[in-house]
């Protein structure tokens, strides 16, 4: 039986050999729920929700439902028990991962590739960002500052003013650059100068 703890890192290198250029972004909040996996990649997000043998489906129905608000393509990584049955419990358009352990190591099957997600929410995406990363799209794309306003007022203002193309890659490059070790002092700075 394969837990979480077993999945994540192998399911990491399957991704990145996959798709190339990746950055993993783990447990993020979207929403009500919580995503095990965010892959940014150079013009999307990909949202993945890893479902071990241990798991059960008891949340993934609303699960289901935030990553759609939020990615734009989405995949559901499973263990051999669920791999059966998976299919009738995500949209068509998700992409399915079966997991497997073969000579005590873990395997990866693409048992369905994920197609592009019609209900992503440019708005719901960009509020993943920081408030200091819109700043920068914002000071990028030669925008206003709107340095007194809110984070909601700031997003509108962007998806009114840019392209989704832009938005999307802005939104990529954005994450890829994103540093968790200096992100307090990054947004006290940002607060400081917003106040001048």
């Amino acid at each position: 039986m394969l837990y979480d703890k077993d999945i994540r890192e192998p399911l990491f290198d399957f991704l990145e050999d996959r798709y190339g250029k990746i950055r993993i972004i783990e447990e993020k909040r979207m929403g009500r729920s919580r995503a095990d996996v965010v892959m940014v990649m150079a013009e999307a997000l990909m949202g993945i929700e890893i479902k071990s043998d241990a798991d059960t489906y008891a949340r993934l129905k609303r699960q289901v439902k935030d990553y759609n608000r939020f990615f734009d393509s989405n995949i559901v990584a499973v263990g051999s028990t669920h791999a059966a049955h998976i299919e009738e419990h995500v949209p068509a358009w998700w992409g399915i991962i079966t997991v497997e352990e073969i000579d005590h190591k873990v395997d990866f099957y693409m048992l369905r590739e994920p197609g592009t997600n019609p209900r992503v929410n440019i708005k719901k995406k960009l509020g993943l960002l920081w408030r200091p990363e819109l700043a920068h799209i914002q000071e990028i794309n030669h925008l206003p500052k709107y340095k007194e306003k809110s984070k909601d007022f700031v997003i509108e203002k962007l998806i009114l003013k840019l392209s989704e193309e832009t938005l999307h890659r802005n939104i990529s490059d954005e994450l890829f650059e994103r540093d968790y070790t200096t992100i307090e002092e990054i947004i006290l700075e940002y607060k400081r100068k917003a106040k001048r």
